[in-house]
């Protein structure tokens, strides 16, 4: 039987609600665990929480294996810790798709730049922006070793953070936006460092998870316009087919479009 394909997701159970987008990482995970021969890695800020539970209920493919591991992301060492774990005791030799999914946007992001605070700025870029460099960093080397195609690191943004686009998402998310503009320059940027590798962020639409909902409510909305089911088909189709050469160092959206930076 050939080697197993790896994917690792943060994020990964529904956890708090203060995690984004926490049911698309579910969501991703199940998609994957219910592939044959398949390894899922999740990536859980608390491994203790009662939602990770369910996720070893989840079906599995022939052949599939979950492994649960704790990194939260703001942490500057949990991702490091999980991958000694992850090749001390699990025998992980190599990832074939790394997800960074895990986020915050707390209701602090929210305002225009006069009002920020400036603890409230830095604790979005800690975990928004820093937690996926540090993923990277601890993941590179495995990445490096892809059994199937080159290795793949996908950032879950949002459009909210594109500068270039900033007059089409014109919303006072002044602090959460400025963590999502950085990490999309450290993942174009790692497309641009890292020619063996597939590189891109990607957005998930204004998913209807409870974070999604709340932020909805915020601008006097009902609820966010996009199903989660829809998210992660849209996510998985454009993650499964992304290609160094058309996907690589681009920002997609779930429904095959694209943002400028």
């Amino acid at each position: 039987m050939p080697s197993p394909t790896v994917y690792l997701i943060t994020g990964a159970n529904r956890g708090d609600q203060l995690l984004q987008p926490s049911r698309i990482g579910q969501g991703l995970l199940a998609t994957y665990l219910a592939r044959s021969n398949t390894t899922v890695i999740a990536g859980v800020r608390d491994p203790t929480h009662p939602t990770v539970k369910t996720l070893t209920t989840l079906p599995k493919g022939s052949s599939s294996t979950l492994i649960i591991v704790k990194i939260d992301s703001a942490s500057e060492t949990d991702a490091a810790a999980a991958i000694k774990t992850l090749e001390s005791e699990h025998h992980i030799t190599s990832f074939d798709t790394v997800i960074a999914n895990a986020g915050i946007c707390k209701p602090q992001g929210f305002g225009p730049v006069a009002g920020l605070k400036i603890d409230d700025v830095k604790e979005h870029v800690d975990v928004n922006a820093i937690g996926p460099l540090v993923l990277f960093q601890a993941t590179l080397p495995l990445l490096q070793k892809a059994a199937h195609g080159p290795g793949k690191f996908i950032t879950v943004s949002s459009p909210i953070g594109s500068i270039g686009g900033m007059e089409q998402r014109p919303f006072p998310m002044a602090a959460y936006g400025a963590s999502k503009a950085m990490v999309n320059y450290l993942t174009r940027k790692i497309h641009f460092e890292h020619e063996d590798l597939i590189a891109f962020a990607v957005d998930p639409g204004f998913v209807q998870t409870d974070l999604g909902n709340k932020g909805a409510a915020f601008f006097g909305m009902k609820e966010a316009t996009t199903p989660t089911k829809d998210s992660v088909e849209g996510l998985v189709k454009a993650i499964d087919g992304a290609t160094r050469e058309k996907t690589s160092g681009h920002f997609p959206d779930f429904e095959g479009g694209e943002f400028a930076w």
